[in-house]
């Protein structure tokens, strides 16, 4: 019996999801694609998740569609009538991290830009392929890389389809960090074990406030934002205080854990 091409794991509030296809360097089958839906469609009713992890099995994140199945024009109409994955992974209220283990190609570096933040390791590596094999972009790179990186730099990847490393990602702010290939999933799930300790309703509308306000111009932004806020019933004072008191209390272990870490180097 062959391993499904999507693992699926849900563990203390996070579901950890993992392309399984590594000799096809995770390859975006039919199958593949089918199964990310299911998934997707199963954590967007559960009300035990609040954070998504999202990697690849081997060497590869995702190498973007199966172009062998491309020519298959059967397959190729049964993909048209799934959802494409950068799509599905936008209509999660839960925060989603990108665990990049290794090449995000087309694709697969679409699906990396909508996730809400990216942890990488040395061997990952980002393409935009498309104007190298006469394919043009839909969904979703040519219109977010350059609002992620800029555009001169977004015009350089995509109009020469060049590889970005993880590091110089990193620099360009594509990336929120870079870790050694055994740290991906703890610092993940360190990352997701302190969005759960959030207030999930808040931070979830606080997601979506996010992302609201970086399609719009500041101006509007603002006003949604304030809009926003009048609208949010906070919690009574007492509360406030105590929870205040927790994050200040957390705030002075990790900058004593900071501390002692540089004092032992």
């Amino acid at each position: 019996m062959s391993e499904p091409v999507l693992l699926v794991d849900k563990t203390d509030g996070i579901a950890t999801l993992t392309f399984n296809r590594p000799e096809q360097m995770n390859a975006l089958s039919v199958g593949l694609r089918r199964a990310f839906q299911h998934a997707i469609a199963d954590i967007r009713s559960d009300p035990d998740v609040g954070v998504v992890i999202l990697t690849g099995g081997g060497r590869a994140f995702c190498a973007g569609l199966d172009l062998k199945e491309m020519g298959d024009a059967s397959l190729r109409a049964a993909g048209n009538s799934i959802p494409d994955p950068p799509s599905l992974l936008r209509t999660l209220k839960q925060p989603v991290i990108g665990a990049i283990n290794g090449v995000a190609v087309t694709g697969g570096f679409e699906i990396s830009l909508s996730c809400d933040l990216l942890i990488a390791t040395p061997n990952a590596h980002f393409a935009d392929t498309h104007a190298r094999i006469g394919l043009i972009a839909g969904w979703g790179l040519g219109a977010r890389l350059s609002r992620a990186i800029g555009l001169n730099r977004a015009k350089e990847l995509s109009l020469t389809g060049n590889y970005l490393s993880a590091e110089l990602a990193c620099q360009w702010g594509l990336v929120n960090r870079v870790v050694d290939p055994d740290a991906l999933i703890p610092t993940c799930e360190e990352l997701a074990r302190d969005m759960l300790s959030c207030v999930p309703e808040v931070m979830f509308r606080y997601k979506r406030q996010i992302d609201r306000a970086y399609d719009l111009s500041l101006g509007d932004a603002m006003t949604h934002e304030l809009e926003i806020n009048h609208l949010h019933q906070g919690p009574p004072a007492d509360v406030v205080a105590e929870r205040r008191a927790a994050v200040q209390s957390r705030g002075r272990q990790q900058s004593s854990r900071v501390t002692q870490g540089g004092d032992e180097s």
